[in-house]
């Protein structure tokens, strides 16, 4: 007899949906010829200096744990990189934890901060994790809607009007992904002031800061005037340094909040791999030269990608960072699921509907242009053709 094991199932746990990036993302894989526009993941293998250390780190037996903070050298060198690049000073025996990627940092914050039903306020639209990772925690997530009509930026008075009695936290993501939208210091300003005002903690997923086009500076939120004791600022190597697989990030906060997090990470992980962390400490030494260079690259296909797609008539907004681009396929009449499974069959281009960034990313498509310059020339070619066999837009 076929045992029932819904039974000993969490209802958390059992209430939460599959990413639906993935689900587009391994339909993909079972068919030959797509090009791929779904997962973010940078198309550039870690530099051979990265590579490099690491390999030489085995060699020489550097196989055990390490602090369960990470190697103070490296947190050393992250305290360095955060001072240097964005202005913010942490100290690395106390303020920093090197993580399994970001994902996990954003795990441990929420487990360390929120009580049952705590309400963490989440910037629509979102990736993917972060609501379920506030339900795994605990918390209620509560999503506040942005539109491009704004660039998709979440706006004091949005803020002002979903806080209540049981808001805790807000997360934000700038760069954003899926939308690539970007708050400026001045933005970030008029937030902090509503943070401050309900006493919230921050979440600052900055995964992204590398990746930023324009011309005015990124800035960190923990850099905005009287956030830094309040915001728990969330990193890694994978997006900027081009190290998806390496699953190395890390957290940095005042230090009475690491300590609360740092016991979670005790007994859940004890630490991240040895031999990755001295990946990670030559990357941040020698290989800034190679994240400059990716920058530019992407720099390039983001501005290829946002004119071709408004030449074809899916209104597409200029994205100040990250790697992604969120077209509005409204004008087709299509659902952002019909949109993306229909492209998929027909012209083999795997793009990431909308509505799995949440109810306001409806209508939308995320298309990463990480991979190459030939790769999307096709891939646009192919969704111009599939609009024209629709008769979806007039042209």
């Amino acid at each position: 007899m076929k045992h029932e094991y819904s039974y000993y199932f969490s209802e958390v746990v059992k209430d939460l949906k599959p990413s639906g990036i993935r689900k587009f993302f391994d339909l993909a894989a079972s068919m030959e010829g797509v090009i791929s526009l779904g997962v973010g993941e940078p198309d550039f293998i870690t530099p051979w200096g990265t590579r490099e250390a690491a390999i030489l780190s085995l060699e020489q037996g550097y196989t055990s744990y390490t602090a369960n903070a990470g190697l103070l050298e490296l947190r050393e060198e992250i305290s360095k990189y955060l001072s240097t690049r964005f202005g913010v000073h942490y100290d690395p025996t106390n303020q920093i934890i090197v993580t399994i990627g970001a994902s996990q940092a954003l795990d441990l914050a929420f487990r360390a901060i929120l009580n049952q039903g705590d309400e963490v306020l989440i910037v629509e639209p979102t990736f993917v994790s972060y609501a379920p990772l506030v339900s795994i925690a605990g918390g209620k997530p509560v999503a506040i809607s942005t539109s491009p009509d704004n660039g998709f930026k979440v706006t004091p008075e949005q803020l002002e009007a979903a806080i209540t009695e049981r808001t805790k936290a807000i997360l934000l993501c700038s760069p954003n992904n899926p939308t690539g939208s970007m708050l400026n210091k001045s933005e970030l300003e008029a937030i902090a002031a509503v943070i401050e005002k309900h006493d919230l903690i921050v979440l600052s997923d900055e995964i992204y800061s590398e990746l930023v086009y324009e011309d005015e500076p990124y800035t960190s939120f923990a850099a905005v005037d009287g956030m830094y004791e309040r915001t728990i600022l969330i990193n890694g190597f994978s997006k900027g340094f081009a190290m998806t697989g390496w699953r190395l990030g890390f957290l940095a906060a005042p230090s009475e909040l690491v300590s609360v997090m740092l016991k979670i990470f005790q007994y859940t992980t004890m630490c991240a791999p040895h031999m990755m962390q001295h990946g990670a400490i030559e990357a941040l030494r020698n290989g800034y030269h190679e994240v400059e260079a990716m920058r530019a690259s992407y720099r390039r296909r983001r501005n290829y990608m946002v004119q071709t797609l408004n030449e074809m008539g899916l209104d597409c907004h200029m994205p100040g960072g990250a790697f992604y681009v969120f077209p509005s396929i409204k004008s087709t009449g299509l659902s952002s699921e019909q949109f993306a499974e229909e492209l998929l069959m027909q012209e083999k281009v795997a793009v990431v509907p909308g509505n799995v960034f949440g109810e306001s990313g409806e209508g939308y498509i995320r298309c990463s242009y990480a991979t190459s310059m030939q790769q999307l020339q096709e891939a646009m070619k192919r969704i111009q053709r599939f609009i024209k066999s629709k008769k979806l837009v007039t042209l």
